[in-house]
């Protein structure tokens, strides 16, 4: 796993902005996972579906991009 908080890259604005929308990224992910548990309405069904795969899509972006920082830095 890559450290997180290295001394050199907190000063770094870029990673720090990085982890943030991963952060919040993760945070939307839980939401969009506790919506699709409630819902039983089959059309929000899907709609949450999709909303899941959306999310999932750009949490794995941004984690990929933390993971291409880390290696060049």
């Amino acid at each position: 796993m890559f450290p997180l908080f290295d001394a050199n890259q907190k000063k770094d604005k870029r990673y720090m902005l990085l982890l943030d929308d991963l952060a919040r990224t993760k945070h939307e992910l839980d939401k969009a996972y506790t919506n699709f548990e409630n819902v039983v309405d089959p059309d929000l069904i899907d709609a949450s579906i999709y909303e899941v795969k959306a999310v999932q899509m750009r949490y794995k972006f941004l984690l990929g991009c933390a993971k291409e920082y880390d290696t060049l830095h």
